[in-house]
């Protein structure tokens, strides 16, 4: 870790729309400010996957688990933010004839389909960005530079690989950090991106021992290693490395490069689940060089926050820290 600690807890959590989601090993909580002195808190629940499927437990599996219920945790909080910003906004002009069509059309669901039609529409342009484009932007340069395409005879294919592999794992990673540069300058996902240091802080401050006041909390550090941006950081630089084990040209179709791929994402999380909690756990020289991009891409997706979004991560954190202790990883300086 790069701030060491007096022990390290299991706790971990997500930045939603004017709030925050705190999970513990016990139960999850999400609270959401809903006005100048108010926060909406409500516990939530999902059925993990190791609790009906005990082989999920397993290193390198429990990553692939982790990762899906954490992404079906983190949607249901943010639909639950979402509803609640929505009720704790104040309507200053007449809805207009469409949105009108909308509200009777769906209602209460309005939020919950467009939430899903924005995932749908969000999880086709990530497929199409971050695996078909960049292999087929190498096929490309490929027609200007000889050292991207392989010799009449094959003989350099290996070469080509290493060479796709860099140049799809570099623009990836050019592609995510432009991304979150962009959506960064957005001034209302910069305070979620404070909720985020919010998060973080608040967390740090529980690990330090310390009394969970706004005091206490704002002194901490906003970059912790249990992070998901530094797991999706991970993700990326791992997948070079997967990338050079797969043909490009499987069967002799490129296509089939970025499906391959995709379907090794399992193995990718895997991996990158272990080495995410090694880093949680240990702090040396090893996990300081694995941590070490994540934490840098934190300087982005976290942001100072203001004292009413520490007020939320306290309460939120409070609500889920159990009373046997049975959160802590570890104990002592760390």
């Amino acid at each position: 870790m790069s701030k060491q600690t007096k022990k390290i807890t299991s706790i971990g959590g997500s930045a939603l729309i004017e709030g925050i989601m705190m999970r513990g090993p016990k139960k999850s909580t999400v609270c959401v400010r809903t006005g100048k002195d108010t926060i909406y808190s409500e516990d939530i629940s999902i059925n993990t996957i190791p609790s009906k499927v005990p082989l999920f437990k397993i290193p390198f599996l429990r990553g692939i688990a982790g990762l899906i219920d954490s992404m079906r945790l983190s949607y249901k909080s943010l639909m639950l933010s979402a509803d609640k910003a929505i009720e704790s906004a104040e309507i200053e002009e007449e809805p207009s004839k469409f949105e009108k069509w909308l509200d009777e059309k769906f209602g209460d669901k309005l939020v919950k389909v467009l939430m899903v039609i924005a995932s749908v529409f969000g999880v086709a342009i990530a497929i199409g960005l971050f695996f078909f484009l960049p292999s087929f932007l190498f096929d490309l340069c490929g027609n200007f530079i000889p050292a991207f395409r392989e010799n009449a005879d094959g003989t350099n294919m290996e070469m080509v690989r290493l060479w796709k592999s860099i140049f799809e794992g570099v623009l990836k990673i050019a592609l995510f950090l432009g991304y979150i540069v962009i959506v960064s300058q957005m001034s209302d996902m910069k305070r979620v991106f404070m909720y985020h240091g919010a998060e973080h802080k608040t967390i740090f401050c529980y690990e330090n021992d310390e009394e969970l006041t706004v005091a206490n909390v704002r002194k901490q550090t906003r970059f912790h290693p249990r992070c998901g941006t530094s797991f999706m950081v991970i993700m990326l630089i791992l997948g070079i490395v997967i990338g050079l084990f797969v043909p490009v040209q499987p069967f002799g179709i490129g296509f089939l490069r970025p499906v391959f791929k995709i379907l090794l994402i399992p193995v990718t999380c895997g991996i990158g689940y272990e080495l995410i909690k090694l880093c949680g756990k240990h702090d040396n020289w090893f996990t300081r060089i694995i941590a070490a991009p994540g934490l840098w891409a934190q300087r982005i997706t976290t942001k100072e926050p203001d004292d009413s979004m520490i007020e939320v991560a306290i309460e939120a954190i409070t609500a889920v820290i159990p009373d046997d202790g049975s959160d802590i990883v570890k104990n002592c300086a760390c």
